[in-house]
Parts: C-alpha cells; sequence; structure tokens
C-alpha cells in the first residue's frame, strides 16, 4: 500500500487523473441558488482545469441549473480531454427539497438540460442517481429508469452511462441492462459500506467514484487523521485522500471546494505515499467506528 498508480484508471472511453473535481459547492447553501461569489467559482475551475483536472463532476439539479452553467462560462468550448459527468433522476422543490424524477419524460428532459446548459451536443458520463433514499441506498429495482437512460444513450445523447446512490444489488441488475462505466456512491475511510463492492468493481475496470470522500457537510475529524498528517507535514484532509488512492486503483475522489488554496491542496494528495502503517492505522478508525 505504498504506491499510488499514477496512471490513470479508465473512465468510459477515457483514461483521467486519479483526483476530480465535484462541482457540487460551486451552488449556493444547500446546493440550492446562486453562489455567494461566483467570480470565485468561475477562478476555481479555470485554476482546475489549469492544473491539469480532466474530470469534473457535476449535475443540472445543482441549483438547479447553476453549477453547469457556471461550468459552462468557465470552461466552453471545453479541452478535448475534460470528461463531464453528470447525473440525473431527481429534480428540486421550490423550498430546496430533493424529490425523485425517474420517469422517462423526467430523465429526458433532464438529458435535455444538462445538454443545454453544459453547451454540448451529448454527454461523456451520466449517472442514474437513485433518490429512493436521499442520504443512502435503499433496496428495489432500478430497471425501468436505467432502462429509460439507456435507450438515451441509443439514441446518442450520452456516450457512457454509471449509477449512483445503490446497493451491490442494484449494480448487479443495472449492468444487465446497460455497460456501466462507474458507481458513485457514498466511501471514505470512516464509512465503509461499499468495501466488497469497490472491490468486485476493480475486477471488472468499473470505476467507483466517492462522493463526500472527506465527508461532505460535516468534515472527517480523528486524532490519529491528524497524527498521521502530522509526521507527515501535510493536512488531515489531504490523508483522508491519500489513503483513499491508496485504498484501491479503481477509486476516483471528487473533492469539491471554492478555494483555489484548497483545491491545489486537494491534487496535492495524489503525492503522498503512506506507508502500511500509516495506512493500516487509518484502517483501523473504520473498523472501531
Amino acid at each position: 500500500m505504498t504506491g499510488i498508480d499514477k496512471k490513470g484508471v479508465s473512465l468510459g472511453s477515457r483514461t483521467i487523473k486519479r483526483i476530480g473535481y465535484g462541482a457540487m459547492q460551486l451552488a449556493g447553501p444547500g446546493v440550492f441558488g446562486p453562489p455567494k461569489d461566483r467570480k470565485a467559482a468561475l477562478a476555481v475551475l479555470r485554476e482546475a482545469v489549469a492544473l491539469g483536472v480532466d474530470h469534473i463532476d457535476t449535475s443540472d439539479f445543482y441549483g438547479p441549473h447553476v453549477t453547469n452553467q457556471i461550468i459552462r462560462e468557465a470552461l466552453h468550448p471545453y479541452p478535448d480531454n475534460l470528461t463531464i459527468v453528470t447525473k440525473i433522476g431527481a429534480r428540486r422543490g421550490a423550498d430546496g427539497s430533493w424529490l425523485p424524477a425517474f420517469s422517462a419524460a423526467e430523465l429526458g428532459q433532464a438529458i435535455q438540460d444538462n445538454l443545454r446548459n453544459l453547451g454540448l451536443d451529448v454527454l461523456d458520463v451520466v449517472n442514474l442517481r437513485i433518490m429512493s433514499g436521499v442520504h443512502g441506498p435503499t433496496d428495489g429495482s432500478i430497471e425501468e429508469p436505467l432502462t429509460a437512460l439507456a435507450e438515451l444513450q441509443r439514441r446518442g445523447l450520452v456516450r457512457h452511462v454509471g449509477v449512483s446512490n445503490v446497493t451491490p444489488a442494484q449494480v448487479a441488475e443495472a449492468r444487465k441492462i446497460a455497460d456501466i462505466v462507474c458507481v458513485q456512491n457514498m466511501y471514505n475511510f470512516v464509512h465503509r459500506n461499499d468495501d466488497s463492492l469497490i472491490d468486485d468493481l476493480g475486477l471488472h475496470r468499473i470505476a467507483y467514484v466517492p462522493f463526500f470522500p472527506l465527508g461532505g457537510f460535516s468534515r472527517i475529524q480523528s486524532s490519529r487523521l491528524s497524527a498521521v498528517a502530522g509526521r507527515l507535514g501535510v493536512t488531515p484532509m489531504q490523508v483522508a485522500l491519500a489513503w483513499l488512492l491508496h485504498r484501491a486503483p479503481n477509486i476516483l475522489p471528487i473533492p469539491g471546494t471554492l478555494s483555489v488554496a484548497h483545491l491545489r491542496e486537494n491534487l496535492a494528495a495524489a503525492e503522498i505515499e503512506l506507508s502500511d502503517e500509516a495506512f493500516v492505522a487509518l484502517d483501523d478508525i473504520a473498523a472501531r467506528a
């Protein structure tokens, strides 16, 4: 566990770098409405691409529409090597609530919204975000909405399909319907329900994209994490990202930020070498959680 594969990971038809950028924080508080500082949002996106980021994760229900419009303003026309991954399956209520939007008509409209606001003719990767449980996967068939998304792919509007907020059984079901290129679930070195799933996906060369890699709205805090970071002379959040990169070669973290300085720290985590001792020490935190 002492090295990171820096060659990149396959995502659809492309090979991308291990750390990408998650655009959720570009929207306002609660991922709703415009950001407080639009210039800062534009600046962090441009700096991310300038520093070599080639994977941006977004959705048109962030805002709604806000993050995609900011991405387009900041980066369009897009670099040839940039992979933009979006997700559908939800809509926002007038009060900012998160509501399922799984009908064929709703999914089709979501694709059109993403295309329009991003300024694209086809979407690189689209994740079907299952909204049965907002804060975690719940059991149940996803055949109907995924079949609708697969039809949109056949129509040439989507290049590759992924799934998000799903159980292992739902992943298995999805793979019978479409060629799944990625799974996006909550995962970090404390919340590790998907350990077995990650390993299985790796065997099939399917990317695993952990959202909330640093704990989400409540950052991970651990004295052991801080101690490892202190010994390495880096920040605890950099160590948390380095742990993910060492955990499995198919993991693609997408930490988000509105700070250029924090962005640089996140990307620098790819250069951190964790010793076996440090990796085990952090691994043990989850066992005790």
